[in-house]
Formats: structure tokens, C-alpha cells, sequence
């Protein structure tokens, strides 16, 4: 918990879970076009058990095991959906063996879809608000040349072009989150990228 997430902050950045959602519909429609900017839903499902079948949330696991808890829901939400409809994942971390809930923790998981298989990067810091900074990261590949990518799914974005084969696309509607497309011949390089500072679990605001 793009990546393509109220977790909404005061500055009205939306919601980090659109990132992933919008990721996970990018890479299991290789087959047609690389999907990189769906439209967003209105609001995030809370994290389900998983059902018979369905490979384990190996990061959630993870960083439940090493003591995370402040950030451990932002960490699930995201990581679920990522693993949403994939055959398996798995992850190394990073987390302050001192004090695992009060330092930073960072992660990547690899994922695996029937099709494809794309990488998941996620840091989280807690802060002193009692919320948690995160930066999350997706990276996956499209058999396609990113010039039609973008031509085709990033409309209406701004691009900047870092180096001649790294460009990089930004939806003002959206702050904190940007599409990367990066010249892979024959393919190309997608890497979405979402931060936001001070994210506080939904739910908990909710009960109060």
C-alpha cells in the first residue's frame, strides 16, 4: 500500500492503496496493454483472511513476526493487495532489531502472477503523530515500448524527461505519486511510486 491510497492527509493527497490497485490491473493485463493508470476507486476494502488457495501475505507475516505494530496496518493494506490474485510471493526486510516498532522498516517482495511477476518495495517510518511515513514502490515490466504506454494509458499527465530513456509522468490530481517509464528494448521499465507522510489506519479514526 501508486501501487498505478481515508489514508487522505490534510494536503487531500488520495488514498496510497490506489497505487497497488492500480499496479496489480497493470501487470495482469500484459497480455492486451500495460494498464498503468485505471480509474480509482472511491474508498479501500479493509484486508480479508485468506481464503482457501490464496499464497500468504509473506510481508504482513513478516513484519508481524519482527514486532512491527504502528505501521503494521498501512502494511497490510498495501501488501494485500498486492498478492491479490497472484500464485505466490515472497520478501526480504530490513528492521531496526532494537526497537522494531519505533524505527524504520523496509521491504521487497517479489510476486508472482500466472503470466508475469513484477517487484514490491515498501518502507515505513513511524512518526511521533502516532502515524507512519511510507513510501511504496512497484516495478514490473510490459512487452511494450513506452512511448506507447504512455501515449495510450497516461493521458493528461505531465512528463519530464530525466534522461533520454527515463521519463517521468505526474497527475497533478494526484501528489505524492508518479509513473516512471524507463526504455527496456524490447520492453519497458514501469516503475509506480507513491509517498505520503503521516498515513493513520482509517479504521481507528473511524471508531473514535
Amino acid at each position: 500500500m501508486n501501487p498505478h491510497p481515508s489514508s487522505i492527509p490534510p494536503s487531500g493527497a488520495p488514498r496510497l492503496g490506489t497505487l497497488l490497485l492500480a499496479g496489480i490491473l497493470c501487470t495482469l493485463s500484459l497480455s492486451g496493454h500495460a494498464q498503468v493508470s485505471p480509474q480509482r476507486p472511491a474508498a479501500l476494502p479493509a484486508p480479508a483472511a485468506p481464503a482457501p488457495g490464496v499464497p500468504l501475505d509473506a510481508l504482513t507475516a513478516a513484519a508481524t513476526n519482527v514486532g512491527v505494530k504502528r505501521c503494521l496496518p498501512a502494511i497490510s493494506r498495501l501488501s494485500s493487495l498486492t498478492v491479490s490474485g497472484s500464485t505466490g510471493n515472497d520478501v526480504l526486510v530490513d528492521w531496526d532489531r532494537k526497537n522494531p516498532d519505533g524505527g524504520p522498516f523496509f521491504s521487497l517482495s517479489g510476486v508472482e502472477y500466472k503470466n508475469a511477476s513484477l517487484a514490491f518495495s515498501l518502507t515505513a517510518v513511524p512518526d511521533a503523530a502516532g502515524g507512519c511515513s511510507v513510501a511504496a514502490e512497484r516495478i514490473s515490466v510490459a512487452p511494450f515500448a513506452c512511448r506507447s504506454i504512455a501515449q495510450q494509458e497516461l493521458g493528461g499527465y505531465k512528463a519530464t524527461q530525466l534522461l533520454t530513456t527515463f521519463t517521468v509522468y505526474v497527475d497533478p490530481r494526484d501528489p505524492g505519486a508518479s509513473v516512471t517509464l524507463i526504455d527496456s528494448p524490447p520492453g519497458c521499465l514501469i516503475i509506480r511510486r507513491h509517498v505520503e507522510y503521516d498515513w493513520k489506519d482509517p479504521t481507528k479514526a473511524r471508531s473514535r
